[in-house]
């Protein structure tokens, strides 16, 4: 069957941290990353199912959970893993944070890529540790690794953790095999685990290919930590559900501990169902939600081609978020967040947010019916226009 994306659905006034928290009702949100879709109704029927039920008590995490995820993995990206490796808790930000608390400590330095996900930095500072930033390079639309410089910030002291970001939110890059098989070999060179978040592993464009970092040779699975989620791609994020998959024993131990610790154990009853339906029946819902996707990028493209050439888009290989290079406008970007609201009430997020890398950038949110990021296109240009 043909799904439906183009329906606006309003989402106002139901408590949408998305379109409820900006204090004026016709700003337009395309900052965080969820999506105004409805989602795959495999979801929506094993939801309802559930509700029909009655009772909401604590909930055991059953077998068919566990295979749902495995056989997900393993038919669609030839990595299989073993029940025994998967750790279940609420989110992937959790995760990181108690994988930090397992395996660094308090003055450590954990080594990133900026521009990345601001929740790295909030994870590593929160556990009292260091950012350090090997930062990725721009150049002709793209972003690219430098090796030598993450080579020397890796063989820093007191660097035990590498977070990677498998596809790169914002930067768009999906890394290729080549470019994972460089990373992983510095950090084993170097005793650096790799905790790999690919949470948006399944939002890929075409001719783009995702690799589990872990499932590239036995030695990269045995010096990783992956956390993952179906959140992103099957915009279930309100449910809270989310795995670590870890095969080193010892690793996963000291993970387990720092999660009872952080008392984040607990999943929520909803989750449970919609990541099975998710994972055992929606592929076909995900196919067209990314030929959708690659649409509305190919879309913003051409609109910017026409009306902003000033503004270049980053390549968009992975995720639904795109980074615009705004720097044609001589302003910190953070400044030209908050105008951006108040001029033409359109909230985009300012690129420092994914670290001092970010300045000159916004990213977008495209995940979204076309009429609505037609309008956010528009009022972009209105405010450029006005500027």
């Amino acid at each position: 069957m043909r799904y439906d994306f183009d329906t606006v659905l309003p989402r106002r006034g139901s408590n949408s941290c998305k379109w409820d928290s900006a204090a004026d009702a016709e700003v337009l949100p395309m900052w965080v990353a969820d999506m105004d879709f409805r989602v795959a109704p495999a979801i929506i029927e094993a939801l309802h199912k559930r509700v029909e039920h009655g009772i909401f008590g604590y909930t055991h995490v059953p077998d068919s959970y566990y295979e749902a995820v495995t056989g997900w993995f393993a038919r669609r990206h030839n990595w299989n893993i073993q029940r025994d490796w998967i750790v279940y808790l609420p989110s992937v930000v959790p995760a990181l944070s108690a994988t930090i608390k397992a395996l660094a400590k308090p003055g450590d330095n954990i080594l990133i890529q900026g521009p990345v996900y601001n929740h790295f930095y909030s994870s590593i500072r929160n556990n009292g540790c260091t950012p350090l930033s090997s930062s990725l390079v721009y150049a002709n639309n793209t972003y690219t690794i430098d090796y030598e410089d993450l080579e020397r910030k890796a063989a820093s002291p007191h660097t035990p953790l590498m977070i990677l970001c498998n596809p790169h939110n914002p930067a768009g890059r999906v890394w290729t095999r080549n470019e994972l098989q460089r990373i992983g070999e510095i950090c084993i060179r170097h005793g650096v685990t790799v905790l790999s978040d690919e949470i948006h592993c399944e939002l890929v464009m075409p001719g783009h290919t995702y690799t589990p970092f872990a499932a590239i040779s036995e030695e990269f699975l045995q010096h990783s930590v992956t956390c993952m989620s179906p959140s992103k791609a099957f915009n279930i994020a309100g449910l809270q559900i989310a795995n670590i998959v870890c095969a080193d024993a010892e690793r996963r131990e000291k993970i387990v501990r720092a999660i009872n610790i952080n008392e984040v154990c607990d999943v929520n009853a909803f989750g449970i169902e919609a990541a099975q339906a998710a994972y055992n029946k929606s592929e076909d819902w995900l196919e067209q939600l990314l030929e959708y996707l690659h649409d509305n990028y190919r879309y913003m493209q051409e609109f910017c081609r026409k009306h902003l050439p000033e503004f270049p888009l980053t390549i968009l290989e992975g995720t639904y978020l795109v980074w615009m290079d705004c720097s044609t406008l001589g302003k910190p970007v953070a400044e030209l967040e908050q105008k951006l609201m108040e001029r033409n009430l359109l909230w985009l997020n300012a690129g420092t947010m994914y670290g001092p890398e970010g300045e000159g950038f916004m990213r977008w949110n495209i995940a979204c019916p076309r009429t609505t990021l037609t309008d956010g296109l528009q009022r972009f240009v209105q405010f450029v226009r006005n500027k």
